[in-house]
């Protein structure tokens, strides 16, 4: 007797059938548009970049705009000096922090900004001349109330007085901690100082409630308490020693990377 089509073997096999003739078309096209996916982040990070270095304009050639005028550098954060050890055209650091032998562990009092793990070189983006720049942009991230934020600190060539800060990924809440895209919001940081001293070594900017009144103060977001504390962890954490704060050191001291770090392979040929 012929099997109904209606049975359940026929529907099982037609439903097997169908699923396997998805997945070769999903996994086809995830592959196919790979390229395009990495192509179009790629564009998104030099976009972003641009964008707080205050060099982005609607409409311009992204790629050429970026080529012309950044120049990327990878920094040991342990000892915030350039490192030739990797190439900063294709270095992930954000991907590196999963690498146990390229990154460190953090907790405590260390680990403000809720990080866990932190890479130990970093890409920074030089905008004008590398040897002596006219900003300095600097990767940043941390935990806000609902998942990590990551963003973008553009800083002067002082070191020390910033430009301007932007976030491409975050999961704050609309209207709220979402604010820190806001362009009124992020038009508060610019002049806005680093450092209290020429000789501080903890960063001194930060989030405040009911108004800013130093140069070290920017408004917290109005009703988002924990991005607004999650901003500050984060700015804490990166500027200080344990991230670029060493890195900044040199040029608030007035003497180039290049300079530096000459001196010191002139201090241990003496020394040798």
């Amino acid at each position: 007797m012929a099997q109904s089509n209606n049975s359940i073997k026929k529907i099982l096999t037609v439903a097997f059938a169908l699923c396997i003739v998805c997945s070769v078309i999903v996994s086809t096209a995830a592959v196919a548009l790979r390229s395009k996916q990495q192509f179009n982040q790629e564009l998104d990070r030099k976009t972003n970049i641009l964008n707080v270095a205050d060099l982005y304009e609607p409409g311009m050639d992204v790629n050429e705009t970026f080529a012309s005028s950044i120049t990327p550098r990878v920094v040991n954060l342990e000892t915030g000096e350039y490192s030739e050890e990797h190439d900063p055209a294709t270095y992930n650091a954000f991907e590196s922090r999963r690498d146990p032998a390229a990154s460190r562990t953090l907790s405590g009092e260390k680990d403000p900004a809720g990080l866990t793990r932190v890479e130990t070189y970093s890409t920074v983006y030089l905008v004008g001349n590398p040897d002596d720049p006219e900003q300095i942009i600097l990767p940043i991230r941390g935990q806000g109330l609902w998942g990590l934020m990551r963003g973008f600190l553009a800083v002067e060539g002082d070191g020390n007085t910033i430009v301007g800060i932007t976030y491409y990924e975050h999961a704050e809440t609309p209207g709220l901690g979402g604010e820190v895209n806001n362009p009124r919001w992020q038009a508060q940081w610019e002049g806005k100082e680093i450092f209290d001293s020429a000789d501080a070594v903890a960063p001194s900017i930060h989030l405040a409630k009911g108004g800013a009144s130093g140069e070290n103060e920017v408004d917290a977001l109005s009703g988002a308490t924990l991005t607004s504390n999650g901003v500050t962890n984060m700015l804490q954490y990166w500027l200080s020693p344990e991230g670029f704060g060493d890195y900044l050191a040199k040029f608030r001291s007035g003497v180039s990377q290049d300079e530096a770090q000459g001196a010191d392979v002139e201090l241990e040929t003496e020394g040798a």
